[in-house]
């Protein structure tokens, strides 16, 4: 009696079932958010623009500062790694540094929280060591407390310019560093902030980068060479090829880096932390590294 074969076997196959691809989709937006929270967030990336002055004095050849931005204590910058930020600067050795707003943030927590955090920020911030160090507030400093943010960074070696203007000098020769309040939340004065007939360069920080229109059609205008911003924190999530998705109130014109806005140059720093979402996809927090040059 002949044998009995068993029909051939076909080779197995994978089946894709609505359950294994929401599986899998849900896998890769997990692993996704834990990359964008834990990794992307804390790869600090350094710049390094060169700015052509007009009238730049020559002791002033190659000078160069380091901006950060947006540093946003408690929600959800850590600690430790505004302390990573500080320890970076200091090792760039900058002849100044200059903070453009937003020390804390007014978030999901509470006041009380926010409060703690801008002692905190202060005293990590004191341990910069470049003598030279400015800054400016920005709206969520304003909402917590534009008074208690003054106070603790002023009274931990770095001075706000709130609608007012400085010299620095080098060499015997100087140049104008003007700060102006916040625009949401504050009362910006471009007369207070900008000198009225300068002899010499003048370098504004502004928070919010799109009142870089306003400035531009103010009498003092002409006289800002270059405008220093933050707060649009660049989108904080960038898809490849697409316009950033959120963007902030007055942040909306000009996301992140070099622009020309009538003859002011301006440059928007993507900045430290985040809001929103402890979440950065394609644009790193940013330290800028500038130097300035005669054009």
């Amino acid at each position: 009696m002949p044998a009995i074969q068993a029909p051939p076997q076909r080779p197995a196959q994978a089946v894709l079932t609505r359950r294994n691809f929401l599986f899998g989709a849900a896998s890769a937006a997990a692993g996704l958010a834990v990359y964008s929270n834990d990794i992307a967030r804390h790869e600090v990336s350094v710049t390094h623009p060169v700015f052509a002055i007009p009238r730049l004095p020559p002791a002033f050849e190659g000078f160069r500062y380091a901006q950060i931005s947006d540093l946003h204590l408690e929600e959800y910058t850590e600690d430790y790694f505004l302390r990573r930020i500080v320890r970076h600067v200091n090792q760039m050795k900058p002849d100044m540094v200059l903070v453009t707003g937003d020390f804390v943030s007014r978030g999901p927590f509470s006041l009380a929280i926010s409060y703690a955090a801008v002692g905190r920020c202060a005293e990590l911030l004191r341990e910069l060591q470049c003598p030279v160090r400015y800054g400016v507030l920005g709206n969520h400093d304003w909402m917590v407390g534009s008074r208690i943010v003054r106070d603790h960074m002023e009274s931990n070696g770095l001075p706000l310019l709130v609608n007012q203007f400085v010299r620095i000098e080098r060499g015997g020769q100087y140049l104008y560093l003007g700060g102006l309040d916040d625009i949401s939340f504050g009362k910006p004065d471009l007369n207070l902030a900008v000198p009225a007939r300068p002899d010499a360069p003048v370098i504004l920080l502004a928070h919010e980068p799109d009142y870089a229109d306003t400035i531009a059609t103010h009498p003092r205008g002409p006289n800002v060479d270059l405008i220093l911003s933050g707060h649009t924190h660049g989108g904080q999530i960038r898809l490849p090829g697409i316009r950033p998705l959120a963007l902030p109130p007055h942040g909306q014109l000009y996301p992140e880096g070099h622009y020309l806005v009538g003859s002011s140059q301006l440059y928007v720093n993507r900045g430290i932390g985040t809001v929103g979402i402890p979440f950065r996809l394609n644009c790193p927090p940013e330290i800028t590294l500038a130097t300035l040059r005669r054009a």
